[in-house]
């Protein structure tokens, strides 16, 4: 059976039927029973027609029902007056942890941003916050859980998403709340509509097609980047292992990768946005592939082929087991000069005890043999790592292992994080070591990481450097040169989404300076112009003078405007057919 829209399954409001038919067209065919089990549905009390429910605007009584193969809650809440009208509220929106929820995040403003929700960066002005989380680390969620309180302080509509509400939903502090699901994010304008009208629903099922776990939402979904000149793209999600103190598998479950072509379009896409650099994310880009019979190395030479010159490919983070299978290839990879000699390979302990309570199914060895083939091979590369000290019976014989691996390799760019026990995960229940021990390790080992300058040498080289984005203190440009390492240049208007050539004249422990060559020539990559600072993306030209429309007109004194009271053009409506 076709893939039906939601309106065809059960009656619901003509202002919801217009969100649910939003991209219906291009999503892939699945069962009825694959679908039903995906559909967040609100059952009305004496309301059994979808036109006597968009005319009285009865009010709601969220009925909770028990799913067989998805976690599902549904909370009652009181409806708000008939005058509140979805599509028009401002939305704040903050987003924790990795990559990959950074690119989630960017999804959900652009459909938000799309169907005529302004995403404000001023909190306090925002009708409602959108709240996305990570669940790596205690202090991630001890933010995540402040901001809910200040939210509700504040009498602020709450959406939340993210790995935290998806691995554990039936929280306290999360009770009443609505959460759209990690592999929902398509359908967050769905939930923000049901939450502005007083209703609190949760999203958390899982992508599937013919039964098989699908890698998250469309890619083809409007996005607004924080950065027009980066996109990020997620070649996966979940991953193969079981590690012990992991919390992020509760929440994005076992690998599920994106298709070869779905992915090639989307840097293509990309790149006619005018993105020149592209990093590719997931919680282990090593295994990507192995769930649908491909691998990391045929989609990296997939994607090199459209890599227009003067861009960069920048690859995530991967785990030394699978990418270890592909050396040769990652290699040959690597030096090709439109990819960045850059790869992450988190280690955690140089402990073969550790690991193996850790259950990181490789021993210190495996991990030297995978960095010492990448020097070799890749004169030059940068290698990445992450250490966890104070893991449940490190001893001090176990650390000073670690100490030993960073003092050898000198990592120019080095990870160090305090363990923290993360409810629900086998490491939680070992035996602690001491707090004020695990503060002790982080200390002893920040302080061998500090102890050298990865780029001293490196003064008075010259080196062609893509310059991305403004540094924090806002004094200079942020360049990388093609070992994905830092250069500051000076903010020249004319050098933003360039290759420039520079004299490296200075170094710091994180960055060099580049001083730009005087007779250099100002490459510009053979691409688009780049969107605006927050210009939604993946919109046709008819989509997009639609939505610049629907920006001017909330300057003017217009009246108050729902999803059926305009006729502009907006993305739900556009039929590609």
């Amino acid at each position: 059976m076709s893939w039906r829209a939601p309106s065809e399954v059960f009656p619901v409001s003509a202002e919801r039927r217009v969100v649910l038919s939003l991209w219906a067209e291009k999503m892939p065919s699945a069962s009825c029973d694959t679908l039903l089990d995906d559909i967040e549905d609100i059952v009305l009390q004496g309301d059994l027609k979808p036109q006597d429910r968009h005319s009285a605007r009865k009010h709601v009584v969220p009925k909770a029902r028990k799913r067989n193969t998805q976690k599902y809650l549904q909370e009652e809440n009181s409806p708000p007056s008939d005058s509140t009208i979805p599509g028009i509220q401002k939305i704040w929106m903050r987003t924790w942890g990795c990559s990959h929820n950074n690119s989630d995040g960017e999804y959900m403003a652009g459909q938000l941003a799309a169907y005529g929700y302004e995403i404000t960066e001023n909190a306090s002005d925002a009708d409602l916050w959108l709240l996305n989380s990570c669940t790596v680390k205690n202090p991630a969620e001890d933010h995540f859980r402040n901001s809910i309180k200040k939210a509700q302080e504040e009498n602020k509509k709450i959406v939340l998403a993210g790995c935290v509400p998806q691995a554990q939903p039936r929280q306290d502090y999360l009770k009443g709340l609505s959460i759209i699901g990690v592999q929902q994010i398509d359908r967050v304008v769905e939930v923000v509509e049901e939450t502005i009208k007083g209703h609190s629903v949760r999203l958390l099922g899982q992508k599937k097609n013919n039964g098989k776990r699908l890698g998250g939402a469309r890619l083809d979904l409007p996005k607004i980047r924080k950065n027009p000149l980066i996109e990020i793209i997620s070649i996966n999600t979940g991953c193969l292992n079981a590690c012990t103190y992991c919390k992020t598998k509760h929440a994005r479950g076992n690998l599920a990768s994106y298709p070869i072509d779905e992915l090639v379009e989307r840097a293509k896409q990309s790149f006619q946005e005018g993105v020149c650099e592209i990093w590719l994310t997931s919680e282990d880009t090593g295994a990507y592939g192995r769930d649908i019979g491909t691998s990391l190395p045929a989609l990296l030479w997939k994607l090199v082929e459209v890599i227009p010159e003067g861009a960069m490919l920048r690859l995530g983070m991967t785990n030394p087991p699978y990418i270890s299978e592909h050396l040769e290839e990652m290699a040959k990879i690597l030096n090709h000069p439109r990819v960045y000699a850059f790869l992450h390979i988190p280690v955690q302990s140089a402990s073969d005890t550790v690991l193996m309570e850790m259950k990181r199914e490789y021993c210190v060895a495996d991990f030297k043999r995978v960095v010492d083939f990448l020097k070799e091979k890749v004169p030059g590369i940068t290698l990445a790592t992450d250490i966890i000290c104070g893991f449940p019976g490190e001893t001090d014989q176990d650390f000073q292992e670690t100490v030993k691996l960073v003092e050898e390799y000198k990592f120019p760019s080095l990870f160090i994080n305090q363990f923290y026990p993360r409810p629900g995960t086998p490491a939680a229940k070992m035996a602690q070591v001491p707090a004020q021990v695990k503060k002790q390790r982080t200390k002893d080992l920040s302080r061998v990481f500090h102890s050298y300058n990865p780029y001293d040498h490196k003064i008075g080289e010259r080196q062609q450097v893509l310059v991305t984005e403004e540094s924090f203190d806002s004094k200079f440009y942020v360049a990388h040169n093609r070992f994905y390492e830092q250069v500051l240049v000076p903010k020249n208007p004319t050098f933003m989404g360039k290759m420039i050539e520079v004299d490296i004249y200075e170094s710091g422990k994180h960055f060099m300076k580049g001083q730009p060559v005087s007779d250099a020539k100002v490459y510009t990559p053979s691409i688009n112009k780049p969107l605006a600072k927050g210009e939604v993306s993946g919109l046709t030209e008819r989509e997009r003078d639609g939505h610049k429309e629907r920006e001017n007109l909330k300057q003017g004194p217009h009246p108050a405007r729902g999803p059926a009271q305009h006729s502009i053009p907006r993305p739900q409506d556009h039929n590609p057919g």
